[in-house]
Formats: structure tokens, sequence, C-alpha cells
């Protein structure tokens, strides 16, 4: 805004978990604050209001400054305190929801500084070990120093956005809810099949309870699922969905590296970057087939699978299938860590998933 030439008096920044807005409490505090700090109520002020969730009642000041004065507002705030149906109900559909999601591999490269000397698929295997948070960017000289910051976040969202929220009693048996789904990404799950996996571990449990569990860790953007939809019949599918983790740094911290698959690995990433774009995202049926990803967006419609390598015949097969089988005319796309000469099989592209993160 300041490079844009906005005047530095016509922005107010308050960070509620900063020791100077301490004594700001409550919303006729908070009102009274920013009302002192305007230099015109007729020219534009940009507010922005940092973990707002601090002062009691907020929202009143909110929609009382977006009917009085001439405002831009921004807000964060943490999942525990503000859900997306919560916000519906305080800010009355007057607002923009902006979901934050870790750093794209583009971004990545960006915040490391990284130039065209750097060899990208070193630094793209470093970001599928330790994942897209920006502190964890930060600590990447001090490698030992990740693996605690990231158990730490993990708790931390666990205790504060689920657990403290929810109400749970039983946390042993959340965290092993979670540590499944980042076992089992790219996997067909149901609740059943957890809580029978579960059962078989000593750990007795309803399907409904998994179904809870799986809602909570949802609502906190921990984990993100993937609904089945059938291509020719046009419906949603109510049974087996795929889950995938927020993060790959979390993942790991999560599986410990075990049960890692490297094709589903790349799958998660690949899931991200199309939330990123802004395409819902489902998985594909079509008779025995399956489509890994079908990301619609308005009238836009692309098809994805995502597979580490095509070069064995039979997996190529395994993956180009599918997409062959689709009779509509909308782009189909094969992603893979491949290098090929021909990218390009009666329409479907076969593309390198690396050069597909990088580009807009």
């Amino acid at each position: 805004m300041l490079k844009n030439g906005v005047d530095p008096a016509c922005i107010i920044r308050m960070n509620f978990e900063s020791f100077a807005f301490d004594d700001i409490t409550d919303y006729k505090t908070l009102h009274a604050y920013i009302n002192a700090k305007m230099i015109n109520p007729h020219v534009k002020h940009y507010i922005l209001l940092d973990e707002v969730q601090q002062v009691l009642s907020w929202e009143k000041v909110v929609n009382s400054f977006l009917v009085d004065i001439n405002a831009d507002i921004y807000i964060t705030g943490s999942n525990a305190y503000l859900l997306s149906s919560e916000l519906s109900t305080l800010l009355s559909g007057r607002y923009i929801e902006i979901k934050m999601l870790p750093l794209s591999f583009k971004e990545y490269l960006n915040f490391i500084n990284a130039d065209s000397k750097i060899d990208t698929l070193s630094q793209f295997d470093q970001y599928l070990r330790y994942g897209g948070l920006p502190t964890v960017v930060q600590l990447l000289d001090y490698p030992e120093t990740i693996s605690p910051f990231l158990e730490g976040i993990t708790n931390t969202v666990l205790l504060k956005d689920v657990i403290e929220r929810n109400g749970v009693r039983d946390t042993a048996l959340l965290e092993n809810v979670l540590k499944f789904i980042a076992s089992n990404t790219g996997n067909m799950v149901s609740t059943k099949k957890i809580s029978d996996y579960l059962t078989s571990q000593g750990r007795k449990v309803t399907s409904d309870t998994i179904d809870n569990y799986l809602k909570m860790l949802e609502n906190a953007f921990i984990i993100y699922k993937a609904n089945r939809y059938d291509l020719k019949g046009k419906m949603f599918l109510k049974t087996l969905e795929k889950y995938y983790l927020v993060d790959m740094g979390i993942k790991n911290q999560l599986t410990g590296m075990r049960n890692t698959d490297y094709g589903h690995t790349l799958e998660n990433i690949a899931y991200l970057e199309l939330i990123r774009r802004g395409y819902d995202v489902a998985i594909g049926k079509l008779g025995s087939y399956e489509v890994d990803f079908v990301a619609t967006k308005l009238n836009e419609k692309i098809y994805y699978q995502v597979s580490a390598t095509v070069q064995d015949k039979d997996t190529f097969k395994r993956e180009i299938r599918p997409l062959q089988s689709i009779e509509d005319n909308y782009p189909k796309y094969i992603l893979t860590m491949d290098h090929t000469v021909f990218d390009d099989y009666s329409g479907i592209i076969i593309k390198n998933i690396v050069e597909f993160l990088l580009t807009d």
C-alpha cells in the first residue's frame, strides 16, 4: 500500500498478540482507539486487525465501520475461533474469506531466494521433506530444529484448534486418527476402514466417532477431503473418499517418514496446488477406472493423473487409460517426475510436476 502511494496515516494496523494492545479487550475500547487514529472519516482508511478474536465482540466494530466510514478492513484469526460458518453469522455476509495455505513450491523458492543456478530438484526434495510453513524456511540452516518445530506446530494446532474447541476427551484416539490419515494420503478410506484398523490395534471405536473426528480435523484445515464423483452419472458418491494433509512437513512428522508412497506424496502436493489455484477438486470415477483429480472452476474443467513415473509401459497404460475413456474434450494431464520428449498422446499432455508447480 505504501508503494502505491497510500498515506501511512491512513493505515491502522493492530496485532492483538502484541503487548502494545493488551489493554484493548472489548469492542468499545477498540472502536474508540481506531476512531482516535482516523485523520478524516471521509478519506479511505485501511484497517488491519491481526488475531482479532482476542477482542470481545470485535464484529460489532467491524460491522459498524463498514457502514459508517470509508474503510477497507482486513482481519485475521485462528481456526480455533473463526470458522467459516461463524463468519457468515458475525459479519452478515459482507466479507470475502481467504483461506491460507502453507507456501506453494513457487513461493517456497522465492522465500529461500533461489535463483537459476540452484538445483531445483534438490530444492523440491527438501520441500517434500520439510514442507512449506514459512518458519521452516527460516530454519533450513539449522535442520535439527525443524522436527521439534513441526512437532510443536502439530501439538498446538491439535490442542487449540481441535481438542480445546470441541472438548475432545480421548486425545490419543484423535491423534491415532490423524496419523492413520497421514499414512494413507491418496488411498481410498472410509470411517469403517479406519475404525476396523483401530479396533485391530486394540482401540475399539465406532464409525460415528471417527466421522466426528474427521470433521473436526477438516474444520481446523489440518486435513482436506476429496469426494468421489461419478463422471458418467454426474453425481457425487457417498462412500470412499481420499484425504490429504495440509503440509508435507506435518505429514512426515506424523508418520516418521514411514509408509511414505512417493506417488501419493506428489498427489498430495498436486491436490493442494489445485486448491490454491481456486479449483474445486474431486476424485473421478468412470466404471472401474479412477481419475486422480477432476478440477473445476466456473466453466473450466481439467482432468489430472499423478504418477511418480510413467516410464514403465504397464504403468503408462494404467495411468492413461482412465483419461482416454473420458469422452468430453476438456484438458487432460498426467503429472509425473519424468522429463519426456513426447509430451502429447492423442491430446493427453504429459507434464513434469515441478514445471507444473512453477507455472501460473
